[in-house]
């Protein structure tokens, strides 16, 4: 699914214009970022996850084309971490039928 068919979703759930679910959606986006963008930024949403920040170290890489050694800078980066909701409606829908073995 990509953005603009989550707003013709969200518009046709909520029963609203397709306007006002995309700045719904966008409202949503804009808020999450702002607040990742703050020193302890954390969005927590129960039942579905919650979006944050973590750091990631200074570490040696190697180019795949080369297979030099490179360094990869330390960077911030966002994370999301599934909610207990959200993974069990993933795990039942994707989980195969019983009695049939994975090939």
């Amino acid at each position: 699914m990509n953005k603009s068919e989550l707003i013709d979703a969200i518009a046709k759930d909520a029963g609203i214009t397709k306007v006002a679910a995309k700045a719904a959606l966008e409202s949503f986006i804009s808020n999450v970022t702002t607040t990742l963008k703050t020193k302890e930024g954390k969005v927590s949403l129960v039942g579905f996850g919650t979006f944050s920040v973590s750091e990631r170290a200074a570490r040696q890489g190697i180019n795949p084309a080369t297979k030099k050694p490179i360094n990869i800078e330390a960077k911030t980066v966002a994370k999301f971490k599934a909610g207990a909701d959200l993974s069990a409606a993933v795990a039942t829908a994707n989980a195969p039928a019983a009695g049939k073995k994975k090939k």
